[in-house]
C-alpha cells in the first residue's frame, strides 16, 4: 500500500508533473472511440511520440516534450490502449491496433507526414505505423527499442507476466510504490504524480500487451520501409540489449545516436537522451525535409555534437 506521504500527496490530486505538459485535447474517431492527445500546436513539423510499455504518454515524454518543441518542432503524443487514458479494447491488446489509432489520430487533426518516435513498446507500434501507412511517415526515429523480443533476454520477463497482472489488479499503488521506489524515486509529489499516472492503466491489458510484444518481430518487413530512420541507442540498457539496438540499426540502414543510460533514462530530468533525440530528429527531418508537414520551419542547428554518434 502507499506510504503514508504518497496518501498524503494522492488525497490532495495525485501531485503535480515535475513540468507542464502540453495542452491536451479529445480526438474523437468515429468506430475507434475518443483519444486523449497532447498537442502543443503550431505550424511546424509535427513529431508524434509513442510511449513504451506500462506507462503513458506523459510519464514517458514529460521532460522531453519542451525539448522538443524548443527544437522548433509541433509535438503530439497519445496513450496506447489500455495505458492511462487510452481506450479500453473490447478485444485483445494488438500493437498493430495502436498504430491504426496513431495514424486516426494523425488523419484526423490532418498533420501528417509525420516524424514517428517510438520509445522501447513505441519502437514496434512506430515501425507497424510506417509500414501500414508509410504516406502518414516521413521519417522514423526507433529508441531503446528492437524489431523482435523474444529469447533468453526477454523470456524471464513473460514468465512473469501472469504474476503482475494478478500483483497489479490487487493492489496498483502498492505495486507502483514498491516499483517506484526499487528505482531508488524519493516518496515526494512528483513520485506521487506517477503513481497516479501509471494507476490508469488497466491491469489487464498491460499483461496482454506484454504477451504481444512477446510475439512481435519486424524483421521480415523492417528493411523495405525505405524512409528515413536514426536509432537512438541506450546504450547501458540492462532491459533492451543494445547490441539488438544496433543491429535493428543496420537492418534499417538507420543512422545510430548512442545515450549513456538504462532503459528509463528519458524518464529522467536532465537525461542526455534529449540531446540524442535531437540529433536523430535533425538527421531524420533533414532527409525528409520535402515530405514533412511545416517543414523549413525546424532550427536546422545539429543539437547533436555532444552526443556519442556511432556513424
Amino acid at each position: 500500500m502507499p506510504s503514508p506521504s504518497y496518501r498524503r500527496a494522492l488525497a490532495a490530486g495525485n501531485g503535480c508533473p515535475p513540468r507542464e505538459p502540453p495542452p491536451g485535447l479529445t480526438v474523437s474517431v468515429p468506430g475507434r472511440g475518443e483519444f486523449f492527445v497532447r498537442d502543443s500546436g503550431g505550424e511546424r513539423p509535427v513529431v508524434l511520440l509513442l510511449h513504451g510499455w506500462m506507462v503513458t504518454a506523459d510519464v514517458n515524454w514529460i521532460h522531453v516534450y519542451q525539448a522538443v518543441i524548443d527544437a522548433g518542432y509541433r509535438v503530439i503524443a497519445l496513450d496506447h490502449r489500455g495505458h492511462g487514458r487510452g481506450i479500453r479494447p473490447v478485444g485483445p491488446f494488438r500493437l498493430a491496433d495502436c498504430a491504426g489509432d496513431a495514424a486516426a489520430v494523425i488523419d484526423a487533426l490532418a498533420c501528417g507526414p509525420v516524424l514517428a518516435v517510438g520509445y522501447s513498446m513505441g519502437g514496434p507500434i512506430a515501425s507497424l505505423l510506417a509500414h501500414a501507412r508509410p504516406d502518414l511517415v516521413a521519417g522514423l526515429v526507433l529508441c531503446a527499442t528492437t524489431p523482435e523480443w523474444t529469447g533468453r533476454d526477454f523470456a524471464r520477463l513473460w514468465r512473469i507476466m501472469g504474476l503482475a497482472q494478478l500483483v497489479v489488479a490487487f493492489s496498483p499503488f502498492g505495486f507502483w510504490t514498491t516499483m517506484l521506489r526499487l528505482n531508488g524515486m524519493a516518496d515526494d509529489e512528483t513520485a506521487a504524480w506517477l503513481i497516479g499516472e501509471l494507476g490508469r492503466c488497466a491491469p489487464a491489458t498491460l499483461a496482454q500487451a506484454g504477451r504481444e510484444l512477446g510475439r512481435f518481430d519486424s524483421r521480415p518487413w523492417l528493411a523495405d520501409l525505405g524512409m528515413p530512420a536514426a536509432v537512438v541507442v541506450t546504450a547501458d540498457d540492462r532491459s533492451v540489449p543494445p547490441v539488438r539496438q544496433r543491429a535493428m540499426a543496420e537492418q534499417l540502414g538507420a543512422r545510430i545516436f548512442e545515450v549513456p543510460g538504462d532503459h528509463l533514462v528519458a524518464r529522467l530530468p536532465g537525461s542526455p537522451f534529449n540531446a540524442g533525440l535531437l540529433a536523430a530528429l535533425a538527421h531524420v527531418s533533414g532527409s525528409a525535409r520535402g515530405r514533412i508537414r511545416g517543414a523549413g520551419t525546424a532550427s536546422n542547428d545539429d543539437p547533436g555534437r555532444s552526443v556519442l554518434d556511432a556513424d
